[in-house]
């Protein structure tokens, strides 16, 4: 009787004991699952661009002798590069066109042209459209007294936005910083990835790692990368038509592209090009639109051929759920991480057996 009291109180102390080891665990998880929750973001972004660009890194770290961090450091100066010179091309437009705008409304020059004929007849939107295009064109001072409190009430919101883009900027720029410092240390990196995968997922680890991998290389340059130049191409053509506020309506394609309806707003720009702009000017533009939009048709098919194909559904809903929870940097990490997520479950469940599901 003492023998089994002794082991019962033997297996107590056991459990007792994982119980506080696991409890002491899971409390410095939490403790550093907060710390490092405010750089989460930026490390997750900066492991996606890094394992996106690591075989053109290790293609240029090859030509350069095998000299690796000085490879990482070109490509992190070459991707800083891509990404600051564009914003403050066109973050110059957009402050030279607000300049322009503010000028011209307190001299009073500020003049709309009349809508064409065939706005009005637009379904659902023509004749509102007309009518406040009409009225602002006629009396731009009635048509902002008019619309005062909902503009006053918008500005808020533009301000926040305007913030947001600029903290979304410094927030790649930071990543940039973070995928050079991860590929400086690439060895050290795939080899962590290694171990991590095969502690997930046993002796399948490297097929779920290069899974992962080419996931993540597949939406960055077909979706994310056909999206980044279809925007440069686009930019091109609203600075060539002088569209007013280029810099944003980049951007906006830039959203859209994303999710996948980037022609849809070039439509407007290519109303406002010949409202503003003479005809030939603006014919032209619609031709370089329509190459922009049909540019992905091209693209998409040889980049997303590289690597592991994704469903449109699941990199639009990825985006959206990132972009709301996150920000305009979720609008990329949302999508790749939802997908990465929904080509590893797959794989894990074609790779389970019915007996065990059950």
């Amino acid at each position: 009787m003492s023998t089994t009291l002794h082991g019962h109180k033997e297996y107590l102390e056991r459990a007792v004991e994982v119980a506080i080891n696991i409890g002491l665990l899971i409390l410095l998880a939490a403790v550093c699952f907060q710390i490092l929750r405010p750089f989460l973001l930026l490390v997750v972004w900066g492991i996606i661009i890094a394992i996106a660009v690591h075989p053109a890194y290790r293609r240029l770290a090859a030509l350069l002798g095998g000299r690796g961090t000085l490879a990482a450091v070109l490509v992190t100066i070459l991707m800083l590069s891509v990404l600051i010179v564009p914003c403050i091309l066109l973050a110059g437009t957009l402050v030279d066109g607000v300049q322009s705008l503010t000028s011209q409304l307190k001299n009073g020059t500020l003049a709309i042209p009349a809508p064409p004929p065939n706005v009005k007849t637009w379904p659902l939107v023509g004749a509102p459209i007309a009518g406040v295009w009409e009225l602002a064109s006629n009396n731009l001072s009635a048509a902002i007294e008019k619309f005062s409190p909902h503009i006053r009430a918008a500005i808020p919101g533009l301000l926040a936005f305007s913030a947001g883009i600029g903290l979304s900027v410094a927030q790649f720029v930071l990543a940039v910083i973070v995928t050079g410092v991860l590929l400086a240390n690439a060895q050290t990196g795939e080899r962590v990835a290694r171990s991590l995968a095969d502690r997930l997922f046993g002796s399948r680890g490297g097929e779920f790692e290069e899974l992962a991998g080419s996931t993540i290389r597949s939406v960055t340059s077909g979706i994310l990368g056909v999206a980044v130049i279809q925007s440069v191409f686009a930019s091109i053509g609203f600075l060539a038509v002088g569209l007013p506020g280029a810099g944003l309506w980049a951007l906006a394609f830039l959203i859209a592209a994303v999710l996948q309806f980037g022609a849809v707003l070039l439509i407007p720009a290519v109303i406002y090009a010949f409202a503003i702009t003479s005809t030939t000017k603006a014919v032209l533009f619609l031709i370089w639109c329509a190459v922009v939009g049909l540019m992905d048709n091209v693209l998409k098919p040889i980049l997303l051929g590289r690597g592991a194909s994704v469903p449109i559904v699941v990199v639009f809903l990825g985006a959206i759920g990132g972009f709301i929870s996150m920000g305009l940097i979720g609008l990329f990490v949302g999508a790749i991480v939802l997908s990465v997520g929904y080509k590893l479950l797959l794989a894990w469940l074609e790779a389970t057996p019915v007996a065990e599901i059950g």
